[in-house]
């Protein structure tokens, strides 16, 4: 048996359910090999109606973490730039603070130069 790695196309899967759908139609099948039996198929296809039902519930959980992680960094995020507006209020624009936090002091900051005015 080999294992692959890739998933089969969803063509390929109904496909493959229209043929095991019609197995169960086919009387007198009796294969040499018992592993391609029609209670064996069976046994498989059930196997991977589970696997697939499974991957949704999984995908499923997977998302709300995923919705759940996000809506925490950006809660973290707004509460981080209050922070800075808190320490800017209570300390001032040119405090060792407000340095203290990775912000640049107001004193620090160079001052806009002038564009060159443009010749018309």
């Amino acid at each position: 048996m080999k294992t692959e790695t890739r998933s089969i196309s969803t063509d390929e899967i109904k496909k493959d359910e229209y043929v095991f759908d019609a197995l169960d139609g086919i009387p007198g099948y009796k294969p040499a090999n018992e592993d391609y039996s029609y209670s064996a198929v069976s046994k498989l296809f059930l196997e991977m109606k589970s696997a697939q039902k499974t991957e949704v519930l999984k995908e499923g959980e997977f998302k709300a973490a995923r919705d759940n992680r996000i809506s925490a960094e950006h809660a973290f995020h707004d509460a981080i730039l209050q922070v800075k507006t808190q320490i800017r209020a209570q300390f001032g624009e040119d405090s060792n603070e407000l340095q203290s936090i990775g912000l640049k002091k107001k004193s620090e900051r160079k001052p806009p130069k002038r564009k060159p005015a443009t010749e018309k």
